[in-house]
């Protein structure tokens, strides 16, 4: 399977008169289809004030429409045919998708088009959608021993002046705040087939799926007005030390460097240099960390992988009882600095590459991940086809081109760090 994925992907890119992209990625050895569609608004596009909104939606926009779906009906409507669906924001983009049978494509791509043109959004659905995600983010973030760390993460390393500088998951005073007039205003800045790029994935000849979207969300009436100036903002460069003592497991360390975007030509050395450093069992931090000096519980490290002039990449462990902050920071600021002086050996430089090739492949020969990843690249990077390229562009990474990211983006001294300790 992996020798026949390695080909290129077959793709036919178009633009609908309302402005919505199609991406068609006819594939005729799976079994079912794909629908994907990246909206690009996240986190990062909301003002001060109405933070959570993106997340909102993305519940929101299963509550039923105005022409007659009932809310949670999409939904259990495709479950009913054998399919699957479900959604998911981040700082640059909310997405929804759905997997179906190859002879479901049609009612998929109605159910998108109805919600995005009739979106019913009324007071009951805003006050049963505004519950759940609080109560999400209780679960996931207000009753977990490290739970508040993306927070103070991203407010050490981008600040609250930049669009990254709050969590997705969204603020409960400004949920509690948001009034209907508030959130429909949102939608309709954002929800909009100019703002909107839609991913037809699997069993489906070419020409048969434009002409599908053509018809549901071809229809959709095209949005008046420009749609709002992204901002990017500035980034901190204090590299504040943040330290949180509570009874807790154990103590977590995690540092963080603001590195290049995902559209930067850096940032695929900076990828590299963070799977040399942190990526499998034999990568530098593992082994020296973990299994040489016994300092850790678990390391791991990790990029955020965001669009708008920066990203950040991170260093987490949980420290063995008796070790403290200093003894792993040290070791870290080392392992560091001697990758950023000599670079990585070829055999590094040559697992790392595996390693990627391996995950890339794997993601391609899955039918919903391939679309999202299809979707990324065409709403973030502007052109799906760059996925066929991506192998390429990172074996002509070279050993010299990873010491100078690691020496240039990983400095010990650009660090921001937050400390979990036990109470």
């Amino acid at each position: 399977m992996l020798g026949l994925m390695s080909e290129a992907l077959q793709l036919r890119r178009a633009t609908l008169s309302n402005g919505m992209r199609v991406v068609i990625n006819p594939d005729m050895t799976l079994p079912g289809v794909a629908v994907n569609i990246w909206y690009r608004v996240g986190s990062a596009d909301e003002e001060a004030g109405h933070f959570g909104f993106a997340h909102l939606f993305e519940h929101l926009m299963f509550s039923g429409t105005t022409s007659g779906i009932a809310s949670s009906e999409h939904l259990a409507t495709i479950e009913s045919v054998g399919g699957s669906a479900n959604a998911s924001t981040s700082f640059d983009r909310t997405n929804y998708f759905e997997t179906v049978p190859a002879g479901a494509l049609e009612l998929a791509l109605w159910l998108e088009a109805e919600r995005l043109a009739h979106l019913a959004v009324t007071e009951e659905n805003l006050a049963t959608q505004r519950e759940v995600v609080k109560e999400e983010k209780r679960q996931r973030y207000d009753n977990t021993p490290y739970g508040d760390l993306l927070d103070l993460l991203l407010d050490g390393r981008f600040g609250n002046e930049h669009p990254y500088g709050h969590p997705t998951i969204g603020s409960v005073p400004d949920l509690d705040a948001a009034c209907l007039d508030d959130v429909t205003a949102f939608h309709s800045t954002w929800y909009r087939p100019d703002n909107a790029v839609l991913v037809i994935s699997g069993c489906v000849d070419a020409d048969e799926g434009l002409t599908l979207a053509d018809k549901y969300l071809g229809a959709v009436p095209a949005a008046t007005g420009n749609l709002p100036e992204r901002v990017q903002g500035p980034i901190r460069h204090d590299n504040p030390r943040v330290v949180v003592t509570r009874p807790l497991p154990r103590t977590a360390v995690t540092r963080a460097w603001a590195t290049p975007p995902i559209t930067d030509p850096d940032n695929l050395a900076v990828a590299m240099a963070a799977d040399v450093l942190g990526s499998g069992m034999s990568s530098r931090l593992i082994r020296t960390l973990e299994r040489e000096r016994h300092l850790v519980d678990g390391v791991g490290m990790s990029d955020f992988g965001l669009a708008r002039g920066a990203s950040a990449t991170l260093i987490s462990a949980h420290l063995k009882p008796g070790v403290c902050e200093e003894e792993l920071t040290g070791a870290v600021d080392e392992i560091i600095t001697e990758l950023a002086t000599n670079g990585p050996s070829q055999a590094e430089l040559e697992r790392a590459r595996a390693q990627v090739e391996r995950g890339w492949l794997e993601s391609l020969a899955v039918v919903d991940e391939r679309a999202d990843l299809l979707n990324m690249h065409e709403t973030l990077l502007g052109d799906a086809t760059l996925v066929n390229t991506y192998l390429d562009r990172i074996r002509a990474v070279t050993g010299d081109q990873v010491a100078g990211a690691a020496q240039r983006w990983l400095a010990p001294a650009q660090a921001s760090t937050v400390v979990h300790q036990e109470a």
